[in-house]
């Protein structure tokens, strides 16, 4: 295997390329969890590995509390499976405490400060309501935990400790405003793990669906420690393969064998896409590109199992223009398949997509 070959290979165990996963909720369990800060790019990313699953689809997924997004992991919002949800918070939230730990420290936010914040977002919450950010803010406000002059970062770090400690989670949106909900009614039964088999289990689920990847990849998407990253791995070794490229140690599972096979396609990759955010080594990608498309907001264009490009997009009344900027000529089969892409993109939106193509972008 060369270089070349892994962006193809993780297309296909990512189920970009080959046979879709049925539903939205399968997408996200397979992967194990889905970078989701960017909700529209993440439910496309969601969308793209499901077969035809549409935006309407994905939405009524999370509102129905299928799929959860929440701060785990780096800290960052990823959509997560709610019966996963447990485990992977005891595992990865003690590490994202401490990173946040110096923030805690300069927003004045100690032990004593989240207690009274959660006491009083569960009682808000309570019944199985679902409130925005604005609504949470004002209870707090009230009890004399927050005020007019506090900043709204340290606000966003209030949510997201009570996140982390599982006193809440995602609700249904109202409009386009995200709710939040008691994590104990919405999250309900869920399965419990040992920290040994949490260890297990996540470095299961990232190498049989983003591998081949190295150590240092999964101690990045993680967010675990090294000792932790690697003692997964080692509970799992039987069911991996390691493989040297260019002298990196690279795992997949022995479970998923890869053929570096791709369809002729296009793919829309969005913003923050698991193919490539998932990586600490970004070696799919030659450092112009990488600069390239971080300008575009990581939205990139992959052709043949190559990055061809970057794309953007720009929603008028009910129609939607998008904008492909390549990096390499497109031949007649190029644009076709592009084309195709963009379709596939329409139907998501459930709205007509024209598509333009610029000058070569030269990187």
């Amino acid at each position: 295997m060369t270089h070349a070959d892994l962006l193809r290979h993780r297309l296909r165990n990512q189920h970009v390329s080959g046979t879709p996963l049925k539903k939205p909720e399968d997408v996200v369990r397979w992967l194990g969890a889905v970078q989701a800060q960017d909700y529209h790019g993440a439910k496309w990313a969601v969308a793209q590995r499901a077969g035809a699953a549409s935006d309407a689809i994905v939405e009524r997924v999370f509102a129905a509390g299928a799929i959860l997004r929440t701060h785990i992991m780096r800290p960052t919002w990823h959509f997560v499976p709610p019966e996963d949800l447990r485990w992977m918070l005891a595992l990865t939230a003690p590490r994202v405490n401490t990173v946040c730990g110096s923030y805690y420290r300069k927003m004045k936010l100690d032990e004593r400060v989240f207690a009274q914040s959660q006491a009083v977002l569960t009682q808000a919450l309570r019944g199985g309501r679902h409130l925005t950010r604005a609504a949470l803010s004002q209870a707090l406000g009230q009890a004399g935990i927050t005020s007019a002059r506090d900043e709204n970062i340290r606000l966003v770090f209030i949510i997201m400790r009570a996140e982390l400690d599982g006193v809440i989670c995602s609700g249904p949106r109202i409009g386009k405003q995200f709710t939040y909900a008691l994590f104990d009614e919405r999250v309900g039964r869920s399965t419990r793990l040992s920290s040994i088999e949490a260890r297990a289990e996540l470095a299961r689920r990232y190498f049989t669906s983003h591998g081949p990847a190295t150590l240092k990849d999964y101690v990045w998407w993680s967010g675990l420690t090294t000792a932790d990253a690697r003692a997964g791995i080692d509970a799992i070794q039987s069911e991996l393969v390691a493989e040297d490229i260019a002298g990196k140690i690279y795992w997949r599972s022995r479970r998923r064998p890869t053929d570096g096979t791709s369809p002729a396609a296009a793919y829309l990759l969005p913003a923050f896409d698991e193919c490539f955010v998932a990586y600490r080594d970004r070696v799919a990608l030659d450092r112009a590109q990488a600069e390239e498309i971080a300008r575009q907001y990581g939205r990139t264009i992959v052709i043949d199992g190559r990055v061809a490009g970057t794309w953007r997009r720009t929603i008028t009344n009910d129609t939607a223009v998008l904008a492909a900027t390549p990096f390499v000529r497109f031949g007649r089969r190029h644009k076709a398949a592009l084309a195709e892409a963009a379709d596939r993109y329409a139907r998501f939106l459930g709205m007509p997509v024209t598509l333009t193509v610029g000058d070569i972008r030269s990187v």
